[in-house]
């Protein structure tokens, strides 16, 4: 297989790289933006969207279409799916500074139109995973945004970027409930491995940038700083518990799942993206 519905697949004897470069390039045309100046942000700094705020598109489904062809594009452009997320919440009644912050991300993707995922021939077959979390990041609801990202060895396998469901009345809550979802994934993810007779050795490192969430998972009495905690989200600890899971601490700026819960600067986003396995076809191993 070379080509199936945009997805571009290229082998060569050190691994796969899967991208969507003539699938952005459509949209560039589709958009006459294929001369248009490029960007290494995703979003423009500062940029704080509304949904009052600016002038109500004339024909919305536009913007719909747009957005509907980015979260295809997130296929193997994780790089984007913070901002995919932020601009899908605006989908109801899109604004001019909507359509506007759309464009921005599209200039992002002229100026890394041949960047895909690649994926290592030979490797380790081991898991672990990223999670972080933006506490209350959303201004409409105060809810806070999680971020994950699973690896099997060097391959990146799975991420997600997601608004949590309920409010976090902190920021160690918010970061012990990313954890939470990740752990459910990385459940889910071994699973599969096991139909697939791949035995994955335990535990599995859970790497978060928070030390009061790694401290709640592995010390079950901390009362007063987690009474108000849910008791579905003690299912990391029990996970830990079972020797399924090794929560560990990792600085933020090695946290590889900040990419997913943040507009980064444009130096820090790309280190994040080659550190998940985004490259270039010019980049690819030979």
């Amino acid at each position: 297989m070379r080509y199936f519905l945009g997805l571009e697949i290229a082998r060569n004897d050190t691994g796969v790289l899967l991208n969507q470069r003539k699938y952005v390039v459509d949209i560039l045309s589709d958009l006459h933006m294929t001369n248009c100046a490029e960007t290494m942000f995703l979003l423009p700094k500062g940029l704080k969207l509304s949904t009052d705020n600016g002038q109500i598109l004339e024909e919305p489904e536009r913007y719909r279409r747009l957005i509907g062809r980015l979260l295809y594009l997130n296929l193997t452009r994780l790089d984007i799916s913070y901002s995919v997320q932020h601009l899908s919440q605006f989908l109801v009644q899109p604004r001019e500074p909507h359509w506007q912050a759309a464009l921005h991300a599209i200039q992002y993707l002229k100026s890394t139109v041949n960047r895909g995922l690649f994926y290592p021939s030979h490797q380790e077959l081991h898991l672990e995973a990223f999670c972080d979390a933006d506490w209350g990041q959303c201004a409409f609801t105060s809810k806070s945004l999680i971020g994950y990202c699973i690896f099997l060895g060097k391959s990146l396998i799975s991420w997600k970027t997601k608004k949590q469901k309920t409010v976090s009345k902190s920021t160690a809550e918010a970061e012990y409930r990313s954890m939470s979802y990740a752990t459910s994934e990385v459940v889910w993810v071994e699973n599969v491995l096991k139909d697939l007779k791949i035995d994955v050795s335990n535990p599995i490192s859970l790497y978060c940038d928070n030390k009061a969430a790694t401290h709640i998972a592995h010390n079950p009495v901390f009362h007063e700083r987690t009474k108000h905690l849910d008791i579905d989200c003690h299912y990391v600890r029990d996970k830990l518990q079972d020797g399924f899971l090794l929560p560990q601490f990792v600085r933020t700026r090695q946290q590889l799942a900040d990419i997913m819960t943040k507009a980064l600067g444009g130096q820090h986003h790309k280190e994040l993206s080659v550190k998940l396995g985004l490259v270039d076809n010019g980049e690819c191993p030979a």
